[in-house]
């Protein structure tokens, strides 16, 4: 963990050339004399200065670049093209800056690597096909609210439908499975909660300022469930044309192929969620088990059918 964030302080203090202890210290909920203490020891090896006082800081020389065997070519292109990546969903220069950083450290002959917003191998945009633009827009306002502790007003629609009005502290954005998540300290249920960026249908900058709240990153919810949630092993039946689909949501090492058809065996959330997704996949996926998922499949079938008789 310690090596890790003197990592992360490394590559922050290329990128921004000037830290406070205070910062480093709310973002890894750490003391700011254990974040002195880990800085004297990445001053061992890197001319890491701390000035203290009103105007002090941590900061680093322009002219310091990584030593070139820092990382292998491989691992230096695959961090360039991240940042690239980010740069796609929040264009800002700071990520311009610290790619053109980055890439300034590899050999010569290793610089043939596209900058400065120029297309590379990856590509990430999470916006709807019909909103990429405002979703950036919103993307770029929720890092700023972290970045700044600034509180945001949203108007938020759950899975379920329920349309609700809250003020959030944004702590984190969360990247999975494809989706942006913000993980926020909500004031309305005066608990952290994580919420999908696509549901938030208005946010709003309120001017106020929040202190950060300490969490662990264990503490954000990941999984498709809580441990309270009930949850049901289900087998599944996969026609090939829909085999991409289920690869997308469940992940290839959950499929297997036995006498010329596709399987799925995995736990999953048992709520209507898991319902509407099978509806969605039609007639190219079936339940194999177990039966009180096949019933329900059944009746939701029942229920669209008569909606067109």
């Amino acid at each position: 963990m310690k090596f890790e964030i003197l990592t992360d302080i490394l590559f922050e203090l290329l990128a921004k050339r000037k830290l406070t202890a205070k910062y480093i210290a709310e973002r890894y909920g750490l003391s700011e004399r254990t974040i002195y203490r880990y800085l004297d020891e990445l001053s061992l090896a890197v001319p890491v200065q701390v000035q203290r006082g009103r105007n002090g800081g941590i900061f680093i020389s322009d002219t310091y670049k990584l030593p070139v065997n820092f990382m292998t070519k491989e691992e230096y292109e695959a961090a360039i093209e991240a940042l690239g990546a980010m740069y796609s969903q929040l264009p800002e220069e700071r990520f311009l800056a610290a790619r053109r950083k980055l890439s300034a450290q590899v050999k010569s002959e290793t610089r043939n690597l596209t900058l400065s917003g120029t297309p590379g191998t990856i590509l990430v945009d999470s916006g709807t096909w019909g909103d990429t633009r405002s979703f950036s827009e919103k993307l770029r306002l929720v890092e700023g609210c972290i970045r700044d502790c600034a509180v945001l007003e949203i108007d938020y629609d759950s899975r379920t439908g329920e349309h609700t009005h809250r003020k959030i502290e944004p702590h984190m954005l969360v990247y999975k499975q494809s989706i942006w998540y913000v993980y926020a300290f909500c004031r309305k249920q005066r608990a952290f909660r994580l919420f999908r960026l696509g549901r938030i249908s208005a946010a709003v900058l309120t001017g106020e300022k929040f202190i950060r709240r300490p969490f662990r990153r264990e503490d954000i919810p990941l999984k498709f469930w809580t441990d309270e949630t009930a949850s049901a092993d289900v087998r599944l039946e996969i026609a090939s044309g829909a085999f991409a689909d289920v690869q997308d949501w469940l992940g290839g090492e959950n499929l297997y192929e036995a006498n010329g058809k596709w399987y799925a065996d995995v736990r999953l959330p048992d709520d209507d969620t898991l319902i509407r997704k099978l509806i969605g996949l039609g007639s190219a996926v079936r339940v194999l088990s177990p039966d009180s998922v096949r019933e329900r499949v059944r009746e939701e079938a029942r229920k669209i059918a008569r909606l067109y008789e």
